[in-house]
C-alpha cells in the first residue's frame, strides 16, 4: 500500500511538471509568432538613388521582387523595416503600394524622394514634411472650339474620388482632394528635425503627377492654387492607395532643385534625404510601434 501511495505521488509530481515545461513552451511558441508577426514599415522609393542607400542601412537583407517591384526586406533596431523600389511614376507607386500591403500586412508606410520646389523660400536640401500631399495631375479643361487656343491656367481640379459616374460632368468633383499626413509618422519626423544639418524641414503641401513641369509661370499657379511647396511624381498615388486600405501614410521630400528661385539639381540630395529618413524610422519604433 505504502509503495502504492509513493508510485502516485510520483505520477502527481510528473503530471506537474509537465504541464509547466508545456505551459512555458506554449508561451516561447506564443512569444515567437508574436514576433513573426510584428508589421513591417515600408519605405518606399522611385529610383536606386533613393531607395537602395537606404537598403545599405539595413540589418538581415533579402531581397524579393514582385512583377517589377524590388522589396528590400531587413531590419531596423530589430523591428522589421522593407525598403520598396517602386519605380517612377503614379501608376507605378500605386501598384506597387498595392502589391506591398497586400503581401506584407505593413504598420506604416513612408513614402520619399527628390523633388523640385514650388516655394520660393525653400532650396536645395530643404525637407518637406507632407502635412498633405494632392494630385496635380487630375485636371479638368474649359471648353473651346477648333481654334480657340489652350487655357492652362483656366483648367479646374477634378477629384476623382469624388463621383462614381463621370467625374468630368459631376460639378461636385470640381475640387482639390488632398491626403493628410499621418499625424504620430508627422510628430516622429518633427522629432528628429534637428538631425538634418543640410537644409531646413518644414512641413507643407506635396504635389504628385506624371508631369515634368519646367515653365515657372505654370510651377507658380500650382502653389498659388494649390497651395504646392514642391512637386514630384509619386506621392499622391502612394496616399490614396495607402488611404484605401487604412495603413498610416506620411510623404517625406527633399528638394533637389528649384527653378522658382535658382537652385541648380543636385543628386547627392537623395542620400541625404535617406538619411534623415532612417532617423525618423528609429524614432517611429523607439515611440510608436516597440
Amino acid at each position: 500500500m505504502k509503495m502504492n501511495k509513493k508510485y502516485a505521488l510520483l505520477a502527481i509530481l510528473t503530471l506537474l511538471l509537465l504541464s509547466v515545461f508545456a505551459g512555458c513552451s506554449s508561451t516561447t511558441q506564443g512569444e515567437s509568432e508574436k514576433e513573426s508577426k510584428q508589421q513591417p514599415i515600408i519605405i518606399q522609393g522611385p529610383m536606386p538613388i533613393e531607395a537602395e542607400k537606404f537598403a545599405e542601412r539595413l540589418d538581415n537583407v533579402e531581397e524579393e521582387k514582385s512583377g517589377t517591384f524590388e522589396f528590400y526586406k531587413g531590419t531596423v533596431n530589430d523591428y522589421p523595416v522593407i525598403v520598396a523600389k517602386t519605380g517612377k511614376g503614379m501608376e507605378n507607386t500605386a501598384a506597387a503600394t498595392a502589391v506591398a500591403i497586400e503581401k506584407y500586412d505593413p504598420i506604416a508606410i513612408i513614402n520619399q524622394g527628390t523633388s523640385g520646389g514650388h516655394d520660393p523660400d525653400l532650396h536645395v536640401y530643404d525637407i518637406v514634411l507632407g502635412e498633405r500631399v494632392t494630385n496635380i495631375g487630375s485636371l479638368k479643361t474649359g471648353h473651346r472650339e477648333e481654334g480657340e487656343g489652350i487655357s492652362p491656367k483656366e483648367w479646374i481640379p477634378m477629384d476623382l474620388m469624388a463621383s462614381e459616374g463621370s467625374a468630368g460632368e459631376d460639378p461636385d468633383a470640381e475640387n482639390i482632394r488632398y491626403y493628410d499626413g499621418d499625424q504620430e509618422l508627422l510628430a516622429a519626423a518633427k522629432a528628429v528635425k534637428d538631425t538634418h544639418k543640410k537644409g531646413k524641414v518644414v512641413e507643407g503641401t506635396i504635389g504628385s503627377a506624371d508631369v515634368w513641369n519646367n515653365e515657372v509661370d505654370r510651377i507658380n499657379w500650382f502653389h498659388e492654387k494649390y497651395g504646392t511647396s514642391l512637386e514630384e511624381m509619386e506621392g499622391a498615388a502612394g496616399a490614396q492607395i495607402s488611404k484605401a486600405y487604412d495603413v498610416p501614410f506620411l510623404s517625406i521630400r527633399i528638394l533637389s532643385n528649384n527653378k522658382v528661385n535658382g537652385g541648380e539639381y543636385d543628386p547627392n540630395t537623395a542620400e541625404a534625404n535617406q538619411e534623415y529618413v532612417y532617423e525618423v524610422v528609429k524614432e517611429y519604433i523607439s515611440t510608436t510601434v516597440k
